[in-house]
């Protein structure tokens, strides 16, 4: 029979792989919902397909030119002994971060569903006008040595 040295350093990896598994799966539950981002001259529009969702469960904060968007998607008649070959369709927690491609008044923000589609209207926030400064040059006396 070998000798087998003892190395510490293998648990700590045990432990962390054994981790890791349970944050695949947790993985699997959440998903993050596809969006389109565009502009005109006064508002950020965003789309996002969020079929299956009732509104009132999702939550939008926009701090700092950055939209969340996070929520939760039911599926109400799951039936666990099915005999799937495929599942595809999603249900679970979902979470989004996207910085926005201006700056934006987001306590203007409006959303509306229709259809499984949520639209988020965000006005643009005025431009900021540069300050001009004028620079006053002081004349000093010049002092004269012996």
């Amino acid at each position: 029979m070998p000798i087998v040295k003892w190395s510490p350093f293998l648990e700590p990896f045990d432990e962390m792989d054994k981790m890791l598994q349970g944050f695949d799966k947790n993985l699997q539950r959440g998903f993050a919902p596809a969006m389109d981002i565009y502009q005109d001259k006064k508002n950020v529009y965003v789309e996002t397909p969020l079929a299956g969702v009732e509104p009132e469960k999702v939550d939008i904060e926009i701090v700092d030119d950055v939209l969340t968007l996070k929520g939760q998607a039911e599926k109400k008649s799951e039936v666990d002994e099915k005999n799937y070959y495929r599942k595809e369709v999603r249900s679970g927690s979902f979470y989004r971060c996207v910085a926005l491609p201006a700056h934006v008044l987001g306590d203007k923000a409006k959303a509306e569903s229709a259809e499984g589609m949520l639209k988020i209207t965000i006005p643009k926030a005025p431009a900021k006008k540069a300050k001009s400064v004028k620079v006053k040059v002081s004349k000093t006396k010049k002092s004269s040595k012996k």
